[in-house]
């Protein structure tokens, strides 16, 4: 019979949870999402920057092959097509459309996908586009259309989708109305079926101007917080990355929950991650002859029948007083469940009460679902105003899942921060903060040493102010996870050697040195000793032959009397004494022994002592 308490969910899983997974189980996003790249294929697109900089043909491809990896890593399931248009030569279902060349269909990225993207970058990658897919007419309109057969071509339940065109023509028709009214009307049909369209302008002589054409063709911000289109066209491929990657994510709250602020006034908010910790994927388990994913199923028998148990035959048990108190499954949910899952307002609190070292564990973004109560996003702000305005933080009690122990949560008003570009850094809401319960202190004795003088003080002061630097979370790598990627990158990709990376969080020695100058040798005057070497050990001393040194020094000393050599064999333990005491001890006591293992040497004590 099993503890009852193994029913319970471990509390550090909350943050392991999918972040799709909405609270209480009664929501959740199902299905893949997806992804179409529709790339222009004229001959606009391979003309070289200035100073030989890249194409925009050659850095969407690069961005392409990064989407690729990253969806391999991170969301391999999701659906994954490349589609150029305005080419010369035609490949789609049924051949229905002229000058539309489907490279990738909507599939799972692979390792072989890869390669052929691999194989359009650079100089060769030009040379062999220009060969299989050639520059011709332009037809928006058909290509769209292509792209909404491969949507319905599709049987799996898609949760999300979206499709990027890549472009550095505004006007990719020429001025031709006919062909411009059937783009817009192929658009309009795709929006319909819930496909969010987005533009990644590129940079052309001129500029490029997204009111002559393409602002009737993309989606709108999917909510007012989101940045629509931007005006200004990519010219690096650092920002095109950046506004892929922005738009290729989706938003998901990991719990949508119901804030109470008393008297029957509710809020519908929901609970973003906005950082998680990077890990390794699980590895799996391969059947040896078929290299297919092996299912494991556990089935629970009888100890002493053997018989199959059902899961209503499985019972749960908790000794109180010495006495096993059996309860039913129903039960034991019933004994766990505090309160519905939701956010309870308790009160306000100033946020000096709030101290660094309440953090607990990472904290999540809270933000109104206008869609669930309508005027949630109204009554947020104003909650976010007031608290900012008199610097306070809002005590809630926060229960984010069905079943799960309710939390003490400081809520944090952040305001919305954007950049020179009018473009949002930070947005506007809460942050929640986990507090710690009583138990969640401890009392440590810290080690005492010997306290600085002020001067020292000072000087560590000049050094640490010389070493600041503006710190970005993202600027960092873990350089394990990235070596482990890099090395199955370089395995499914039949490469040679995996790539190398930079440990960026490795100092930088040279860098550091040219910054501090003296400081380092003024502090080390001040703190060390004259003689102080930190990268040379001392040498361990060894006494002198005359000084009663030798070989026999090296032995170690026995201290055990034959009394409680007795008191060992009684109680077994002979086995804690290490081999030189246990062959020190046969000496002394004049034990025979046939070997110098451990064993040997603890059946001799043993049959001659233990009599």
């Amino acid at each position: 019979m099993a503890e009852w308490n193994t029913y319970y969910r471990n509390e550090d899983e909350e943050e392991d949870q999918e972040e799709e997974e909405q609270s209480g189980g009664e929501y959740k996003a199902t299905g893949r999402d997806s992804l179409v790249f529709l790339v222009d294929a004229s001959k606009e697109m391979f003309i070289k920057g200035e100073d030989g900089e890249s194409s925009n043909f050659d850095m969407t491809m690069q961005v392409v092959r990064s989407v690729y990896t990253s969806k391999i890593i991170s969301s391999y399931r999701d659906l994954v097509a490349l589609v150029f248009y305005g080419t010369k030569e035609s490949k789609n279902p049924r051949n229905s459309f002229k000058h539309v060349y489907v490279y990738h269909d909507l599939d799972e990225p692979g390792a072989k996908r890869v390669q052929e993207v691999d194989a359009l970058r650079g100089d060769k990658g030009a040379q062999l586009a220009a060969k299989t897919l050639g520059s011709g007419e332009t037809s928006l309109g058909d290509a769209l259309w292509c792209c909404a057969n491969l949507y319905s071509d599709i049987k799996l339940r898609l949760s999300h989708k979206r499709l990027m065109i890549f472009t550095c023509r505004d006007e990719p028709h020429e001025g031709d109305g006919v062909k411009d009214r059937q783009a817009r009307t192929k658009a309009g049909d795709l929006k319909e079926t819930g496909v969010v369209i987005d533009l990644m302008h590129l940079m052309k002589p001129g500029g490029f101007d997204v009111s002559a054409f393409f602002c009737d063709i993309i989606s709108p911000p999917e909510d007012e917080e989101e940045l629509g289109v931007q005006m200004e066209p990519c010219g690096k491929l650092d920002d095109l990355r950046k506004r892929v990657r922005a738009k290729e994510l989706k938003k998901r709250a990991m719990a949508r929950l119901s804030l109470s602020l008393g008297e029957g006034v509710n809020v519908a908010v929901g609970l973003y991650a906005t950082a998680v910790s990077a890990r390794k994927q699980a590895p799996i388990r391969l059947y040896r002859e078929t290299n297919e994913a092996v299912r494991s199923k556990t089935r629970t028998f009888h100890t002493e029948t053997g018989s199959l148990l059902l899961p209503s035959d499985i019972k749960k048990a908790q000794v109180y007083g010495k006495k096993q108190i059996v309860m039913e499954r129903d039960e034991v949910d019933s004994i766990k469940k505090f309160d519905d899952p939701g956010l309870v307002l308790i009160g306000f609190k100033p946020m000096e009460k709030l101290k660094l070292d309440h953090h607990i564990r990472p904290s999540v973004f809270l933000y109104p679902e206008e869609e669930e109560v309508k005027g949630s996003a109204c009554l947020f702000t104003a909650l976010l105003k007031k608290c900012s305005e008199r610097n306070v933080f809002a005590l809630c009690r926060c229960i984010s899942r069905r079943n799960y122990p309710p939390r003490f949560v400081a809520l944090v008003p952040q305001k919305e921060e954007v950049d020179e570009a009018n473009v949002q850094i930070s947005p506007a809401g809460f942050n929640v903060i986990y507090l710690p319960f009583a138990d969640d202190f401890r009392t440590l004795d810290p080690p005492r040493c010997p306290y600085a003088s002020q001067v020292q003080v000072d000087k560590m002061k000049e050094i640490i102010s010389k070493l600041r630097f503006k710190y970005r979370s993202d600027a960092f790598e873990n350089p394990v996870i990235q070596k482990h990627y890099r090395n199955l990158e370089a395995l499914a990709l039949d490469m040679v050697a995996p790539e190398e990376i930079e440990d960026l969080i490795m100092p930088k020695v040279e860098q550091i040195d040219q910054r501090l100058g003296p400081l380092v040798q003024e502090f080390k005057d001040l703190v060390y000793p004259a003689d102080y070497n930190p990268e040379t050990k001392p040498a361990a001393k060894r006494k002198t032959a005359g000084a009663g040194g030798g070989a026999s020094e090296k032995k170690p000393k026995v201290e055990l009397t034959e009394d409680e050599l007795r008191v060992h064999v009684q109680n077994g333990t002979l086995g804690k004494l290490t081999v030189p005491v246990l062959k020190d001890a046969c000496k002394q006591f004049g034990v025979r022994t046939t070997g110098t293992k451990k064993q040997e040497l603890m059946d001799a004590l043993t049959s001659r002592l233990g009599s």
